[in-house]
């Protein structure tokens, strides 16, 4: 009965030793860690080197925009726009002409508040950035076009959309190594409005603590 019951303790002893030996061995062999290059691209995650890799500004890639490419690029969006000089509304505004116009300038079509309140006119910098991205731009804009990734076709879809109508100078590209300033549409952007309801957004009056710091710790001792 002992030999039995030491024969199980060792049996046992071995089984745990080979266990813990394959563990460290298996920890050495697939070292955790990120690989050197990644599989398949996550949706988050950068690439190496990704974050150094300066956007190339948007003015440069005007500057070879190419308005028939961004014809074919803009019949995705003829099912909702007309872009023809006296064209009807359709989902969405007509827009001849609309390069350097007010946000929401048609009064025959029912822009969202969330457009109207966006300060500023649909320059080029500010076209960029909504057809990137609408409800970024706009929250709570009625149009539910995801936006274009590909930033070359932006730019030749607003090269396409000057020429119907509007006809301005294209801006300077800035020089090589050159930061460009902040646009209205970067701000815009930024600053945009966390909610989709802007038509309720009210303008604190002045002494309100959320916009008079010293209205603030008065409040804040009052409420100790």
């Amino acid at each position: 009965m002992d030999n039995r019951m030491n024969t199980i303790a060792g049996w046992t002893l071995a089984g745990l030793a080979a266990a813990l030996g394959l563990t460290v061995a298996s920890e050495m062999i697939f070292e955790g860690g990120r690989p050197e290059k990644m599989g398949y691209p996550i949706e988050g995650v950068e690439g190496e080197g990704a974050g150094g890799a300066a956007a190339v500004p948007f003015a440069t890639l005007l500057a070879s925009a190419d308005p028939a490419k961004g014809a074919e690029v803009f019949k995705k969006c003829t099912a909702c726009h007309t872009v023809n000089q006296g064209g009807a509304n359709g989902i969405g505004p007509n827009l001849y002409g609309i390069i350097g116009k007010p946000h929401g300038h048609l009064g025959n079509f029912a822009y969202s508040s969330a457009l109207k309140g966006v300060p500023g006119n649909w320059d080029f910098d500010a076209m960029d950035a909504w057809l990137t991205s609408p409800r970024k731009y706009a929250p709570g804009t009625k149009m539910t076009f995801a936006g274009l990734g590909n930033a070359q076709d932006r730019a030749d879809v607003v090269a396409y959309l000057n020429a119907q109508g509007s006809n301005l100078p294209l801006p300077a590209a800035p020089a090589a190594g050159a930061e460009a300033p902040a646009t209205q549409a970067e701000t815009n952007v930024a600053e945009g409005a966390p909610t989709a309801d802007l038509e309720n957004a009210a303008t604190p009056a002045s002494g309100a603590p959320s916009v008079d710091p010293a209205a603030a710790v008065q409040a804040a001792k009052k409420g100790d």
